[in-house]
């Protein structure tokens, strides 16, 4: 009897040993099984939303369940990521974080309703959006050393407007202003799009804007470009240097955004995300509708992801530092 007594003990607690391996095997082999909610961290109509609102539809034909996009925009992307954080870990709230609260805000922010490397699982890179600084046709620096020269000459005269603090339009105003030795007085705005409204009316001399902002009214010669802030010169605006070429040598400050899980989704659900997100990115058709909208796709896999995401925590840490800039 007491073998027989032995005997049960030992198989019932390899049964229970074996349970988490068995759940761990299993978690997510059903997954989705219910529509899945892709929290945007940008209010509608941004570059960021559109491309979104491309690849949305698309990849819930991959998966098989409808993909709901909601804007949760506010506090440099911290309130919709927030929501990501404190999600069920099941793979059925995703996240579209950019720079600011995937990289910056952890500096910029006393308090912080999340970690983002801590409390959530990269999936990938979308894309890298390179901004533009353009001057209200007003403005007599015809380019981007005029410019310079009359803002240090008159310190703190010249407004420049952005999408927001914690943006990473903020951000690049900021290494610009540290890299150049100007002093330019700043306004946030709740977004690219009334930043440009104002830029057009003349409120502001200067703003800082997503390209799809910009684009028409610098084509229609209502805004002057002085210069792009990626590392290369852009093919749809001829003619408008990198900030490097014109006369900020090192400068490059891109904005970005990418998909992000909670950190404690199973590693098959994020395998189907991955694999599912990769099949729409590398379709032509969206490809060139992102392109449309002023976007290139620059999907990356999951480990350089993380790897990205911590480079641009460090860069931003120092400008941040560099500047004194805090934010409730």
């Amino acid at each position: 009897m007491r073998r027989s007594l032995l005997c049960l003990a030992a198989s019932c607690m390899a049964i229970t040993l074996a349970f988490p391996v068995a759940q761990a095997q299993t978690a997510g082999s059903d997954f989705p099984n219910k529509p899945i909610r892709l929290v945007v961290t940008f209010p509608p109509g941004g570059s960021t939303d559109a491309v979104v609102r491309l690849i949305a539809p698309r990849l819930g034909e991959k998966l098989g369940q409808q993909v709901v996009v909601d804007n949760r925009p506010g506090a440099g992307g911290n309130i919709g990521l927030a929501v990501v954080a404190k999600a069920d870990a099941d793979g059925h709230t995703l996240g579209i974080g950019a720079a600011g609260g995937l990289a910056a805000n952890i500096s910029l922010y006393a308090k912080m309703p999340f970690e983002p490397i801590k409390d959530f699982a990269p999936i990938s890179l979308l894309a890298h959006i390179p901004f533009v600084l353009v001057a209200h046709p007003g403005l007599p620096a015809k380019n981007l050393a005029e410019m310079l020269a009359q803002g240090q000459a008159a310190p703190g005269r010249l407004a420049v407007g952005h999408g927001g603090n914690g943006t990473a339009m903020h951000l690049s105003v900021q290494l610009l202003k540290q890299m150049a030795k100007v002093d330019l007085s700043e306004i946030a705005y709740k977004g690219s799009g009334p930043a440009a409204m104002d830029a057009l009316g003349g409120q502001v001399q200067l703003a800082m804007l997503d390209i799809p902002s910009a684009l028409q009214h610098i084509q229609a010669g209502k805004l002057k470009a002085l210069a792009v802030t990626g590392s290369e010169r852009l093919s749809f605006l001829p003619g408008v240097p990198t900030m490097a070429e014109a006369g900020v040598p090192g400068y490059e400050s891109t904005g970005w955004f990418g998909m992000v899980a909670p950190a404690a989704t199973p590693a098959p659900v994020l395998a189907k995300l991955q694999a599912a997100l990769s099949a729409v990115m590398a379709d032509p058709q969206v490809q060139r509708d992102a392109r449309a909208a002023g976007v290139d796709l620059t999907p990356m896999t999951a480990a350089a992801f993380d790897r990205f995401i911590r480079s641009e925590t460090a860069k931003w840490a120092n400008v941040i530092k560099t500047s004194g800039t805090r934010l409730e």
